[in-house]
């Protein structure tokens, strides 16, 4: 899970212009228009990764929806609130999916409380990142989320093979380190790598 920093400023301008015209509106009386701009503001925010899985989206094909971090049934008030707002993938069972209505404690430490291992797996440092997995179905365990984990190694290990880091023997020089967290980091053309955070968090575990 990467941490997604909501810019001031970044809301779609149709949004803004119909919240004015509609003070007492919500998120079901927006029209198309204001739906699709504010996904295309959110993959742009979050490079084209879905924001909790970190899955490679394309914003086609219906692989992704406009996700309320906080459910519009619990926070009808925040329903048109762009802070609230991330672009998630449509994967059967977990992220918006097995989201839905529950609670949802994410955090702005969501980079450091979770725990990404080569083996695809991730661990919650913390109750609360432990809750966040088992709410979203992020891949505790194979037999919560098999697919997800698999994927997530291939694709990891695939990234840093790319970066010349052969996973089996990891690196020890943190220099080094930090050089391919920053090319790995780094966008191209807008978006990142699938798992890309995955990756860094994998790395950052190998600094002393």
């Amino acid at each position: 899970m990467r941490r997604i920093s909501k810019i001031e400023g970044f809301e779609p301008e149709s949004l803004r212009q119909w919240k004015a015209r509609n003070p007492r509106g919500n998120y079901g009386d927006l029209t198309e228009k204001e739906r699709q701009d504010i996904r295309t503001a959110c993959l742009e925010e979050q490079f084209y990764l879905c924001a909790y899985c970190c899955q490679s989206i394309s914003g086609e094909n219906s692989d992704c929806m406009n996700e309320h971090v906080e459910a519009r049934r619990i926070a009808p008030g925040r329903s048109l609130d762009f802070s609230n707002i991330v672009v998630s993938c449509t994967t059967p069972k977990q992220c918006d999916n097995a989201h839905r209505s529950k609670p949802l404690p994410l955090m702005p430490e969501c980079e450091t409380e979770f725990e990404f291992k080569l083996s695809g797996r991730v661990i919650g440092k913390t109750l609360r990142a432990i809750e966040a997995i088992g709410v979203l179905n992020l891949g505790d365990r194979e037999q919560n989320n098999r697919s997800l984990i698999e994927k997530r190694k291939q694709l990891v290990q695939t990234l840093l093979f790319t970066n010349g880091v052969n996973p089996e023997e990891g690196l020890d020089d943190d220099e080094l380190i930090e050089i391919v967290i920053g090319d790995i980091s780094k966008p191209k053309n807008g978006k990142l790598e699938a798992f890309a955070p995955v990756a860094v968090n994998v790395l950052r575990q190998w600094m002393q």
